[in-house]
């Protein structure tokens, strides 16, 4: 994740979030950091550099979506289950 979109994530989350969620979805971040971090295995450059083969194919062939694309997808989806949690607390 670059630097400015996980600055941006931070930033919509800090807006959003109660303090009591902050701290839970902290706890699960790092529980599951934990987890991933017990089987993780650095890659090589070999799979680097596939990795990279692949997203500049997909991105030339217009399979990704843009920082900004994904973050409004992310606060409509966001928005929309804070209005049902808002209905089922009524």
């Amino acid at each position: 994740m670059s630097t400015t979109a996980y600055n941006k994530l931070i930033d919509y989350l800090i807006c959003i979030l109660t303090p009591d969620d902050m701290r839970k979805v902290g706890e699960k971040l790092i529980m599951h950091s934990k987890m991933m971090g017990q089987t993780v295995q650095p890659y090589t450059m070999e799979e680097i550099n596939a990795r990279i083969d692949e997203a500049e194919r997909q991105s030339a062939a217009g399979l990704g979506i843009d920082s900004e694309d994904m973050f409004r997808q992310l606060e409509q989806e966001f928005s929309e289950e804070e209005h049902i949690e808002l209905a089922e607390a009524v």
